[in-house]
């Protein structure tokens, strides 16, 4: 290892819970351990933690707090909200529109209702990653029921027009679900003004515990039960409350709504940097998302003679913690599928490198990860034949 530092640069992934948020959940883990569907004192003291963690995540978002139902992350409650809807509205119809650039917990989901019966479109997206709203209100049938669209993505960091979105959602009479586990915390988000219907979260993306989440359920919306057993959660999600989870999160996330202003100004500036200083440095590289309407923690490189998973092992052994894309999809030997969706070729798409920023990152960790990213591509390239091939004609 060239140093011996370790240098967390996958935020995107998942983040290191705050001291904060831990010692706020230890006491429901020994003390106030009560089941919260119990009637004995100990046993409120956890019900009443839960309503008002609940509070504190309505809050964030603009939300009523009966609207906010805890779920066991961003895959549960992507489940819930498309199959749901999807159950509830079979009579009304079977038409949905997402994208082709959306988490495989949304897309897995729609392949999965396909099989049921139901008509998924997949909106192209254009070299950025942006969806056109203007094709959506096109796309848009008697027989469509929901339209699901991430607000973030959680590989290239794009940001989309989601407010507009809902609005054309809103005015068509389609329900609006989107996919914010990325974006949670990390750029204002107001479901009253933004027409959103159902958003997922996901409390370990926010500094917070994993195995908890929230879906928001606008007023109003039908959706089956996702889990059936007693009636927690409104009736809505069976299954004992994660009390710990769920107050975890809850202070992970007023902490992050508190600091988002200042914390995301840093990331931005950090974020910059990095991406100016990669660009220029080393030959052949491009960012992948869009250079502004972008996640403040986000920088999605792609290096060109240059195979990513070998570029990953080699930062690892320099005590670098990166991602080639998705967290979800480690292990697939396909290039990612959002990265294709932009235009990529196979091989450009093949040599990309997510690093995401946190509270915890330095300028000092972003220097040093820059400089063994310089020379690991150079190593690499100074194997490739391609690139050899390709400079001697240049």
């Amino acid at each position: 290892m060239a140093d011996s530092r370790v240098v967390y640069l996958d935020n995107a992934a998942t983040t290191p819970v705050r001291p904060e948020v831990v010692e706020e959940m230890i006491p429901y883990f020994t003390e106030n351990y009560g089941n919260p569907s119990g009637i004995y004192r100990t046993a409120a003291k956890a019900k009443q933690a839960v309503a008002q963690a609940r509070q504190t995540i309505a809050s964030t978002i603009n939300a009523k707090p009966e609207c906010i139902y805890f779920t066991a992350g961003g895959s549960e409650s992507d489940n819930w909200a498309l199959k749901g809807i999807a159950e509830s509205l079979a009579s009304v119809g079977k038409h949905i529109i997402t994208t082709k650039i959306e988490h495989h917990a949304i897309l897995n989901t729609c392949s999965y209702l396909e099989k049921q019966g139901f008509d998924i479109t997949y909106l192209d997206v254009n070299e950025n990653g942006l969806v056109n709203p203007d094709v959506i209100e096109r796309t848009i049938r008697p027989d469509t029921i929901l339209i699901s669209v991430m607000l973030a993505n959680n590989e290239i960091g794009t940001i989309q027009p989601v407010e507009q979105i809902g609005k054309i959602a809103r005015e068509a009479g389609v329900l609006f679900h989107t996919d914010a586990v990325q974006a949670y915390t990390q750029i204002p988000i107001d479901v009253q003004a933004m027409n959103i219907d159902l958003m997922s979260t996901s409390g370990h993306k926010i500094n917070g515990p994993k195995g908890i989440g929230f879906l928001y359920i606008r007023e109003g919306v039908k959706i089956h039960s996702f889990i059936h057993g007693g009636a927690q959660e409104r009736k809505r999600r069976a299954g004992t409350e994660n009390v710990p989870g769920i107050i975890g999160m809850a202070k992970a996330a007023q902490m992050a709504a508190d600091d988002m202003e200042e914390r995301t100004a840093r990331e931005r500036k950090l974020r910059d940097y990095m991406i100016e200083r990669i660009l220029k440095e080393i030959p052949y590289t491009r960012l992948n998302g869009d250079a502004v309407k972008r996640l403040p923690g986000n920088a999605n490189f792609s290096f060109q003679f240059v195979e990513g998973e070998s570029l990953l092992i080699m930062l690892d052994m320099d005590g670098i913690c990166a991602s080639g894309g998705s967290a979800c999809a480690s292990g697939s030997l396909d290039p990612s599928h959002v990265l294709l969706a932009l235009g990529l070729p196979d091989d450009i798409a093949r040599g990309s490198l997510r690093l995401t920023l946190g509270a915890q990152t330095t300028r000092e960790d972003i220097d040093y990860a820059i400089e063994r990213i310089k020379a690991n591509v150079g190593r690499i390239r100074s194997m490739s034949p391609e690139y050899e091939c390709f400079t001697s004609h240049r």
